[in-house]
């Protein structure tokens, strides 16, 4: 089993035609994604590699039955993108796209609110239930099949640790990359739930950064709810305070939002928590021997 993305996934990608879009949709469809449909407004009746393109979400969903979506298209076009794909139905949108604005995704945050629709992103490397399904830009190479549950804000740390796991011979259920932008759809909170559901994840790895207060709500979330083992990581224990650092939400003001400060919550929580990303793995083995 897995969550989010997995053998009923039927894809629509919107921005098919675009050169991103192409490549990872055929890389996509290549490791086994159902992928159905394309969409770019005024290539109706064209295909790509014999995937068809309609001019909107709500013709892919009618004619294709398309139940996710994968957004690739420019930031000026990505809220309205993920809206659409709301308004035609889609169950799971996964948004690719880098450099969004804030206030474009404060209303689509609120848009969604009550709504059906589960956003992953934007700029995320989306997810992958290795062996059954990918949505999204993680190197399915580095992954394997198998009972651990991982969600991330920072994709690099995705790859590195899910490549360090395999290495070791343990398996992952599913892979969510959330994106590391201060206002974006599926949180470690939401990802935790899901995780904590699924029968066959035993375990679940958190990743996150500096900055923000996610980790710490979902400490308090781990220490209530939370019956699995989980390890972490937290980016940035040597980052300078009051510095900006990669990601939009990565910045630290005072003693809030630092590693230190997040790491002593999660572990208070029962959470092991590496220093390092590579010790990641080392304390999975354990927690699973």
């Amino acid at each position: 089993m897995s969550i989010l993305v997995g053998a009923d996934t039927r894809l629509v990608v919107q921005g098919l035609t675009g050169k991103e879009g192409t490549f990872h949709t055929l890389r996509n469809r290549a490791y086994g994604t159902n992928v159905v449909a394309g969409v770019t407004p005024g290539k109706a009746g064209h295909d790509v590699e014999g995937i068809p393109v309609f001019d909107t979400v709500a013709d892919a969903v009618r004619e294709a039955g398309a139940n996710t979506s994968m957004i690739f298209v420019p930031p000026r076009f990505a809220a309205e993108a993920i809206l659409e794909s709301a308004d035609a139905g889609i169950g799971l949108a996964v948004c690719i796209t880098e450099g969004i604005p804030v206030k474009d995704m404060a209303y689509v945050h609120s848009y969604l609110t009550g709504r059906d629709t589960t956003l992953i992103g934007p700029n995320c490397p989306g997810a992958i239930s290795p062996g059954v399904s990918n949505v999204g830009i993680i190197p399915p190479e580095v992954c394997m099949p198998g009972r651990v549950g991982f969600v991330s804000r920072s994709g690099t740390l995705v790859y590195q640790i899910v490549h360090e796991l395999t290495q070791r011979g343990i398996g992952q259920s599913t892979c969510v990359g959330m994106g590391g932008d201060p206002v974006h759809g599926i949180g470690f909170i939401e990802a935790l739930e899901m995780f904590e559901a699924d029968p066959e994840t035993d375990l679940m790895i958190m990743t996150g950064e500096i900055g923000g207060d996610d980790e710490e709500r979902a400490a308090a979330y781990i220490t209530e709810h939370v019956t699995k083992p989980v390890v972490a990581y937290i980016a940035g224990f040597e980052a300078p305070p009051g510095k900006r650092m990669g990601h939009a939400g990565a910045i630290v003001t005072g003693s809030k939002g630092t590693a230190a400060a997040k790491a002593e919550a999660l572990e208070a929580g029962g959470v092991r928590v590496a220093r390092t990303p590579s010790q990641v793995a080392e304390l999975v083995e354990v927690a699973l021997a």
